[in-house]
């Protein structure tokens, strides 16, 4: 599929994943033949819209330079930052000789390896034309409740409430100006926050229940299992 504009993907890898448990960030952690975030990336390069993949990787990552994947023709290294907005703003200038205010950037999770082209591709369509932008998101199923210590104190309307996925996909002129003005905010904990900060208010596009973030040593499992029974 050709567009008329260009379409830029990030991928913020510069966390620990404290979470795991494990001897390693989790994005380089084993998912059957390659590391997580090799799945991930190549699902991005696969889905054969985006003119460069910019991963931001903290400084003194020793893994990343040990992946092929890191020479990929269309894979630009950036530097990682203490926080998700530092990483994607600093991947974002690492574009800025190359893009333009008006191509748009996918931001997606290095730990999400489920993403599929079908995702992506809904996305961009759904979402080329609009002014502001949206993510990928997941209506909740779940019964919500709002706590203070253990105790509830009351139950959500469900109706209201989403779950962010990634990819998010914004304008690159309005995503860096946005990142660089709620820069060391801590209300900031994905693109589509910073957006909301500057008073715009992105769009929610369904996305698949299989692209699943791995946070916990179980979602590897389950990513392998979704990845094998995806078809798309």
């Amino acid at each position: 599929m050709t567009y008329s504009i260009k379409f830029w993907a990030v991928v913020p890898a510069a966390g620990v994943g404290k979470r795991m448990n494990a001897d390693r960030p989790k994005q380089y952690l084993q998912l059957n033949d390659k590391t997580v975030i090799e799945h991930t990336l190549m699902r991005l390069l696969n889905a054969d819209v985006f003119t460069a993949v910019a991963v931001a990787i903290s400084e003194e990552d020793p893994y990343w330079p040990e992946l092929a994947i890191a020479t990929h023709e269309k894979v630009i290294t950036a530097a990682g930052g203490k926080e998700r907005a530092d990483s994607v703003l600093s991947a974002l200038k690492a574009i800025r000789t190359l893009a333009s205010d008006d191509d748009w950037v996918l931001v997606h999770d290095a730990a999400r390896p489920c993403i599929t082209a079908m995702d992506i591709i809904h996305l961009i369509e759904t979402l080329k034309n609009d002014e502001v932008g949206g993510i990928l998101a997941l209506s909740s199923h779940d019964t919500l409740k709002s706590v203070q210590g253990n105790c509830i104190v009351d139950t959500l309307d469900r109706s209201h409430i989403w779950r962010a996925l990634t990819p998010q996909m914004f304008r690159y002129g309005l995503l860096k100006t946005a990142l660089e003005e709620a820069e060391g905010n801590p209300a900031i904990t994905d693109e589509a926050s910073a957006l909301e900060l500057k008073g715009l208010q992105p769009k929610i596009v369904e996305g698949r229940p299989d692209n699943i973030k791995i946070t916990r040593p179980e979602d590897l499992a389950l990513a392998q299992f979704y990845m094998e029974h995806q078809n798309d």
